[in-house]
């Protein structure tokens, strides 16, 4: 098997993800694998690799923390790298900034991904400060593990949290550990002695020194008698840690001899981190026969077993923490039970086994991965000249649109009189009607403000009624912008509506709901997310086709939102049309798209902010105080068919 493997971080910074990644290149080349590594260049490589090629692209370092390198790479470099290489399987390691652009990449050369969740950036953001980032990062978080075949997490807490961010295809898969090295007899009286006399009990930690570990918890600790705090590790936080914990011994980084040493001369392991995804150096304080204090949530309540290899403490709680130490220091006859228990739990846990539990991994993913090719017909599309492969278009002739304001086309009023609008489901009737041979018929049955009752009870049956045998459903918006949405029963409400369109003989195209990239859209991403997870299961589950706008991440670019800051202007239509005409299978659609964008390359002035509040703010708040929506009294544009010719366009749908 070929693997490439794209490393948010790498050597010669070595952290948790370098250390998963080495030890995956040395079990995959033991068992004949060939291994692509693409991570960031932050210096010298001269550790083994196992035979891996390398491809280290340029980086830039964090202004807080030097040592991690972000890479903004762009996909179709990336692309470049993958097609020359031709893996079997895409690995992503703990993917963020790097890991987004790979994803794409893969995608679009078809190859199967599988991403590694091994570090929870989204409490990192609250930890550094950055709260208004905290729904971005997890709508970015949520938005690729989607994207990925499949996504690994190590703990049953990680699997719930991405599972709540609405991320489906999870498997549990933990880390390896070393106990070969880690191990009771790498105990050492003389590395003892150089830290406190020999009566004193070494309470450790090991591990990053930032604000994300929450080290400064260890304060708590200060004054046991007949203890003594050490700290092995480095990190921005150091300097600042010397100065809380002034009695601490701090190593700085230890790693390989030296690490497993200092860990088997522990008599308690400490590890405070409320943000851990798994925590591999509680893995090793266990393998190395120490018993281990951690607090009670993520990773650790997978690898503690409290009461019996340690203990886990109230999250939060440093007087409970102070409490389980002192327990363990007052008490040798339980620190000696409990780390052999410790190392009788993860002895057998070996990297070997780990790799091969992976490999059973990379081959689901790429079943997985024959099995989406299969749902959307891609073993039948024939290729563009581009080199990708375009599903032929079905023989539809009667299209029908639900949904709400972005589906009537509010606010695309190019080349139309004025109070009517036009909208991305009018352009994509237009391009149906191109790839099929005959007269076309069309109806939009969208209003504004409507929501998800309004489709299953009034636009479905009056859909039916005209027996399409196509119809695009696009709404749930205007649900989720309430206060308390429920996007699992949204949902289930359009899977409804889809089953009945099945039933009434019609092809169903589902398209996921959107949000500009705005501040105050952020805080709406999160439920968004979820009702677009739900809705890919729907898709899966009934066989409507799909447009995942997920998928095509510059539908939140400013620049395609109207000046009202909540519908699109007629380029965010265009985007929309040409994206669900590709999915539907008409020819050319990708280079009719570029071509379209190059002829309509209006660049609307945003409007005086003041003139937003007036016009479109001030009569949203009245309507709303009165209980009225902008959809009341309101009836469809084109509540029966208009026919779409040979010739071009017919009734009031504008051409070209």
């Amino acid at each position: 098997m070929r693997v490439a493997i794209l490393a948010e971080s790498f050597l010669p910074h070595m952290n948790g993800v370098t250390g998963s990644v080495l030890q995956i290149l040395r079990h995959l080349a033991a068992a004949g694998h060939e291994t692509l590594v693409i991570a960031p260049r932050a210096g010298e490589v001269d550790a083994d690799l196992h035979g891996a090629r390398t491809a280290l692209l340029r980086s830039v370092p964090l202004p807080t923390y030097p040592q991690v390198r972000v890479v903004f790479a762009r996909a179709a470099h990336l692309g470049g790298i993958l097609r020359a290489f031709a893996p079997d399987v895409v690995h992503l390691a703990s993917p963020f900034v790097l890991g987004w652009q790979g994803a794409v990449a893969a995608d679009a050369l078809r190859i199967p991904v599988v991403a590694v969740y091994q570090t929870d950036v989204v409490a990192y953001a609250q930890k550094y400060g950055m709260p208004h980032a905290t729904a971005l990062v997890s709508s970015h978080v949520a938005r690729l593990h989607r994207r990925a075949t499949l996504t690994l997490a190590p703990s049953g807490a990680s699997l719930r949290q991405l599972g709540d961010l609405g991320v489906d295809r999870l498997r549990l898969w933990g880390r390896g550990v070393d106990a070969d090295r880690f191990a009771p007899h790498r105990r050492s009286t003389a590395w003892r002695r150089r830290i406190a006399a020999d009566d004193v009990v070494v309470i450790g930690y090991v591990g990053r020194l930032a604000p994300e570990k929450q080290v400064a918890d260890l304060a708590a600790l200060r004054g046991i008698p007949g203890a003594r705090l050490v700290v092995v590790g480095d990190g921005p936080s150091r300097a600042e840690l010397e100065q809380q914990l002034p009695d601490a011994v701090f190593t700085g980084h230890l790693a390989g001899g030296e690490l497993a040493r200092a860990l088997a001369s522990f008599d308690v392991f400490v590890h405070p981190g409320e943000s851990e995804t798994f925590g591999q150096t509680i893995q090793e304080a266990l393998a190395s026969g120490v018993p281990v204090v951690a607090t009670g949530v993520g990773g650790p309540v997978d690898l503690v077993r409290s009461s019996i290899d340690g203990w886990l403490y109230r999250p939060g709680d440093l007087d409970d923490l102070r409490a389980r130490v002192v327990d363990l220091v007052g008490d040798p006859a339980k620190r000696l039970a409990f780390g052999l228990a410790a190392r009788a739990a993860v002895v057998e846990r070996s990297w070997e086994r780990t790799v091969d539990a992976l490999l059973g991994h990379y081959r689901h993913a790429i079943a997985l991965r024959a099995i989406d090719d299969g749902l959307r017909s891609r073993s039948d599309r024939r290729p563009d000249p581009g080199g990708r492969a375009v599903e032929p278009a079905a023989d539809w002739t009667r299209y029908v649109a639900l949904g709400d304001s972005l589906t009537e086309g509010l606010c695309d009023t190019s080349r139309m009189i004025d109070g009517q609008h036009r909208g991305w489901a009018d352009r994509l009737a237009q391009l149906l009607a191109h790839a099929q041979d005959g007269p076309f018929r069309y109806a939009n049955l969208a209003v504004r403000s409507r929501r998800m009752q309004d489709l299953v009870h009034t636009q479905v049956p009056a859909a039916l009624r005209l027996a399409p045998d196509l119809v695009s459903i696009l709404i749930g918006a205007n649900d989720l912008l309430t206060p308390r949405p429920d996007p699992a029963a949204l949902a289930a409400d359009v899977e409804v509506a889809v089953r009945q369109l099945h039933e009434g003989g019609c092809d169903v195209l589902l398209v996921t709901v959107f949000l500009p990239d705005r501040p105050a859209a952020r805080v709406f991403a999160p439920r968004f997310a979820a009702f677009n997870a739900h809705l890919r299961r729907v898709a899966e589950r009934t066989g409507a086709r799909l447009l995942d706008l997920d998928a095509h991440p510059e539908i939140a670019d400013p620049a395609l939102w109207a000046d009202d800051r909540v519908h699109l202007r007629p380029a965010g239509h265009r985007f929309v049309a040409y994206r669900a005409a590709d999915t539907l299978g008409v020819p050319d659609a990708a280079a009719l798209a570029r071509l379209d964008a190059a002829l309509h390359s209006e660049e609307d002035a945003p409007s005086d902010p003041r003139s937003w509040l007036v016009r479109d703010v001030l009569p949203w708040l009245w309507r709303r105080v009165r209980g009225r929506t902008a959809g009341d009294g309101l009836t469809a544009k084109h509540a029966d068919y208009i026919v779409i010719g040979d010739d071009g366009v017919r009734s009031d749908v504008a051409a070209g």
